[in-house]
């Protein structure tokens, strides 16, 4: 047996988990998930905590135990305490603002790049940092994803956008390696 999908997920005080057959609803503070649980699994709640139990015992049961038993927890966490991403944008001229539910990228190209943000998705820049925050883990990932894939980091200089806690890595230019070469020899 999984040993995550084993685990009880325990529900936080303030969200409400209604359970229908194969759907699942959580409601919270912060909004609203639903869940479409697949057919090989269910799953079943107890005063303040849920478990997912497998109906079969073939590879992809087992597979989405641990899988799904996760994605609950994380839609619990999120319509409580949501989730964040920070991004860090380091160039010179870069800018970023959001007008109206849309950041704005100024990064080194002819034209601003304008990114919506989907629903339920709020952008917040302050100096050189953007947050993307919202209730869905797996949204608030592949909006922030998207935002780094239009600028990545160079690895001379460093500019472009990269996660707060990514350390990119540096390479050292033709003068350096030229210097590093011609001393380095025995």
């Amino acid at each position: 047996m999984s040993n995550i999908g084993k685990k009880p997920i325990k529900i936080n005080q303030g969200v409400t988990v209604e359970v229908a057959e194969n759907n699942l609803k959580i409601t919270g503070p912060k909004g609203e998930i639903d869940l479409t649980i697949p057919q090989n699994l269910e799953v079943t709640k107890n005063n303040d905590e849920i478990r997912v139990l497998r109906l079969a015992d073939d590879k992809k049961s087992r597979a989405f135990h641990g899988l799904w038993r996760m994605l609950i927890d994380n839609a619990i966490k999120g319509v409580s305490l949501g989730w964040e991403r920070k991004l860090e944008f380091k160039g010179v001229g870069f800018k970023a603002e959001v007008i109206s539910n849309k950041l704005i990228l100024n990064v080194g190209f002819s034209e601003p790049i304008e990114v919506k943000a989907p629903g339920g998705i709020e952008f917040v820049v302050s100096k050189n940092v953007i947050t993307v925050s919202g209730i869905d883990k797996q949204e608030v990932g592949q909006v922030a994803a998207n935002i780094r894939r239009i600028r990545p980091v160079e690895p001379y200089k460093g500019k472009g956008i990269k996660y707060l806690e990514e350390v990119p890595r540096k390479k050292l230019g033709k003068a350096a390696k030229a210097v590093i070469g011609s001393t380095g020899g025995v």
